[in-house]
């Protein structure tokens, strides 16, 4: 019984995504995705109570394979900027097959009620999950970053890598070679700043970025 629960939520999520790819989301209706998946309308709703519940769904098996894919690669002694790299080139491989559907995830996620925020109290567990795994890059990353800033670190490059997907959604070249060449260029650098932070003028800045962000959590 269990099998064959998981079976049709994979199915309903699989529908929806194709739905949400040939008709939008907007025109895109929970009766449509039934009836294309051969599920009943009533049996639909036990499993999912909106369209963005099927999108959130989404986002949490895409952190989880993001997850499952980058922590075996993250090894003791490598320097934070290849620590990055890794887990951003793996986030994209992940995302991949979805891009086409990129455009309406966000607009969906934009909302401010929307579940599917990464930003929102509904994607918690799963931003958990990935603010731990660049945590772990953090931890067994050589040189280690500056105590001052190495507990709210791993937030940051979150953050960072919240600013690529967006420009992963918006770029159009083959297989976002774009993207992949902004992460190349930007781990090393953002793990050369994070070192530099040990000088008083730059330590000053990540310190006033760190209060940025710890204030607007509040």
């Amino acid at each position: 019984m269990a099998v064959k629960s998981a079976a049709t939520r994979e199915l309903l999520v699989t529908t929806a995504l194709r739905m949400f790819r040939e008709q939008g989301y907007e025109k895109t209706t929970m009766r449509g995705i039934a009836a294309a998946a051969g599920v009943s309308t009533g049996n639909t709703y036990y499993y999912f109570e909106s369209k963005d519940d099927l999108v959130h769904e989404l986002y949490k098996s895409l952190q989880d394979e993001h997850r499952a894919r980058a922590l075996p690669q993250l090894r003791d002694g490598i320097n934070l900027g290849e620590q990055l790299r890794t887990i951003l080139q793996t986030g994209v491989d992940v995302m991949g097959p979805y891009h086409d559907f990129g455009s309406n995830f966000l607009q969906v996620a934009i909302k401010p009620s929307s579940k599917v925020s990464p930003f929102g109290d509904e994607a918690a567990v799963a931003r958990g999950k990935s603010i731990a795994l660049f945590k772990q890059a953090v931890t067994v990353s050589r040189p280690q970053p500056p105590y001052a800033i190495r507990e709210d670190l791993p937030e940051l490059l979150w953050l960072g890598y919240m600013a690529v997907t967006l420009f992963w959604v918006y770029d159009r070249s083959p297989n976002q070679r774009r993207t992949r060449a902004l992460i190349n260029n930007a781990a090393p650098l953002a793990a050369r700043l994070v070192i530099l932070s040990r000088l008083p003028v730059v330590r000053k800045i990540v310190e006033d970025v760190v209060h940025l962000v710890r204030s607007a959590k509040q």
